[in-house]
């Protein structure tokens, strides 16, 4: 059975840790959490994980470049794994779909995602797997950098581990179910926030 790598986007370090850009390592360590493991750093300048998920055998990581430059490390695991790039799952936030919202594609552009940009030129193709958690826009004239380097609002860490968790369960759902069925089962989900309309 062809092994899956499932890549969760963010920036090492501590002061990093709560970040809405560390959607995908937050989505990572629950996916790690399940299959009882640990991850180990990997000559890939990653911290990687293998074991099975949704019965698959596969690779979790965390690559530690700084998001900026997630391809190298992405590229490298690919490559000692010998894993074909659409069987790659980068899980990474997304500024173009509210918060509440995740959605899971095949290819396409980077949207201004440096860590997709970044991962993109490295494999050489926009054709892998994408899982994008949606963290909304800035407010105000907020520049979008400053912003997704901010920590969840209080509101949004209330909802934080429900969505952390349905994430990685659309994770399972890729591997075990593959995309389109991923899409039906959990697209029209979306978690309806408390609060105000915004």
């Amino acid at each position: 059975m062809d092994r899956w790598l499932v890549v969760g986007l963010g920036n090492p370090g501590p002061e990093y840790a709560g970040n809405r850009h560390n959607a995908g390592f937050m989505v990572a360590d629950e996916l790690a959490a399940r299959i009882g493991g640990r991850f180990k750093a990997h000559r890939s300048r990653a911290e990687a994980l293998e074991g099975r998920v949704a019965g698959a055998p596969a690779v979790l990581a965390k690559p530690l470049s700084y998001m900026n430059l997630s391809g190298g490390p992405v590229k490298a695991l690919a490559d000692f794994y010998k894993v074909d790039p659409a069987r790659v799952i980068a899980v990474h936030d997304e500024l173009d779909i509210p918060y509440g919202a995740l959605r899971a594609k095949l290819g396409g552009g980077d949207n201004g995602h440096n860590g997709l940009k970044s991962i993109t030129k490295s494999l050489g193709t926009r054709d892998y797997l994408r899982l994008r958690f949606g963290i909304g826009r800035p407010p105000g004239r907020m520049d979008p950098a400053a912003f997704v380097l901010r920590d969840f609002a209080t509101a949004e860490r209330k909802d934080l581990p429900f969505l952390v968790d349905r994430a990685a369960d659309m994770v399972e759902s890729l591997i075990a179910s593959g995309l389109e069925a991923t899409q039906n089962a959990f697209h029209s989900g979306d978690l309806k926030l408390s609060g105000p309309p915004r």
